[in-house]
């Protein structure tokens, strides 16, 4: 038994790769030595798969993956796999209906996530609600999607549910944003009693003085319960001559109220250093969108898409990135207080 527990599942079949004695910098997020798991041209008429989110189901893993189609339209696919590594893709892009079972597709979908909360899945993603937006579905059998209602207008990125209600409501965390390349953001959070109607909005962290994370940050894999509080594996950019650079940033925020930090890494966990990270579409970018727990033995992989080409992983245990956290944490007063903008608490 480790030193920190994390609520979900037992998935003996994750992928998994003990940490290598070279780790590089010691860092506590390690590399799977056979990536990029997704290359270039994976299926007909998509040019690239990446930022994409991975689930455990019925003793299998199912993802949902952004396809960059070659006419440059980003659309969701739905992928199956036995080992959580190789990857059996639908040649057609998923099928969304409405509430009536009409036909019902965004006009471009990307960078999904995909969790269950009691006994459905629920895919979250950015899209074209008259500007970049939210768009969210359902489903519980992954062969009927239906369309929700927009939870926000525009415009917003980056948006991903948790995994449980908390006091009986539903939450997401997202990035409000503009209509361009955003060169700011924040983390928000929002509740809702139905996924139908959101508010109670409040500011849980913003960019920092690191430079990693010195230009916007932005929610990465769904939150993982855990003894200590809801782990957070988000991005952050920073800024170069070259342009931008996405890195992977962790938190642990309180497991009540999750717009408080209760800790948050100063150092990045993983930033572009091999080819697949820094050579692609867009060059050195390590984003994550998923998480794969093992809640008996505590290991963690993460699905990151890398220089918007690859969808490569990276493993952990809960008590090493927790320690780590720990260890590195530097939180601010707008990190800790409710996120209201009524003066610090």
């Amino acid at each position: 038994m480790g030193k920190y527990t994390m609520a979900g599942p037992s998935v003996p079949n994750m992928p998994w790769q003990d940490k290598p004695a070279d780790a590089r910098n010691n860092q506590p997020l390690w590399r799977y030595n056979g990536n990029p798991v997704i290359g270039r041209d994976p299926l007909p008429g998509v040019a690239r798969i990446f930022n994409s989110a991975v689930v455990p189901y019925e003793g299998k893993f199912i993802g949902v993956f952004r396809g960059e189609q070659t006419n440059g339209v980003p659309y969701i696919y739905l992928g199956h796999s036995g080992d959580g590594i190789h990857w059996d893709f639908d040649h057609e892009k998923i099928h969304f209906v409405d509430e009536n079972g009409k036909d019902f597709m965004p006009v471009y979908a990307y960078d999904p996530r995909l969790l269950k909360v009691e006994d459905t899945y629920y895919i979250i993603w950015c899209g074209d609600f008259y500007g970049a937006s939210i768009g969210l579905a359902r489903t519980k059998d992954f062969h009927t999607f239906v369309r929700m209602e927009n939870p926000f207008i525009p415009f917003n990125r980056n948006a991903v549910l948790f995994p449980r209600k908390i006091h009986g409501k539903y939450m997401c965390l997202s990035r409000p944003s503009d209509s361009g390349h955003t060169p700011f953001g924040d983390i928000f959070l929002s509740e809702s009693p139905d996924l139908e109607y959101w508010g109670h909005h409040r500011h849980v962290m913003g960019k920092s003085p690191e430079w990693w994370e010195s230009v916007k940050i932005g929610g990465g894999a769904a939150p993982i319960e855990t003894s200590e509080g809801w782990l957070l594996f988000y991005h952050g950019v920073t800024g170069t001559c070259n342009g931008f650079v996405y890195s992977i940033g962790g938190a642990i925020l309180d497991i009540d109220e999750p717009s408080r930090v209760k800790y948050r890494c100063e150092r990045y966990l993983l930033t572009p250093e091999e080819w697949y990270e820094e050579r692609g579409f867009v060059p050195n970018v390590c984003f994550p969108c998923a998480a794969i727990t093992d809640s008996d033995t505590g290991r963690i992989a993460v699905y990151y898409g890398a220089a918007d080409t690859y969808v490569s992983l990276a493993f952990t245990t809960l008590d090493e990135v927790i320690d780590y956290i720990k260890d590195h944490s530097l939180v601010r007063p707008s990190d800790t207080e409710s996120g209201r903008q009524a003066g610090l608490d």
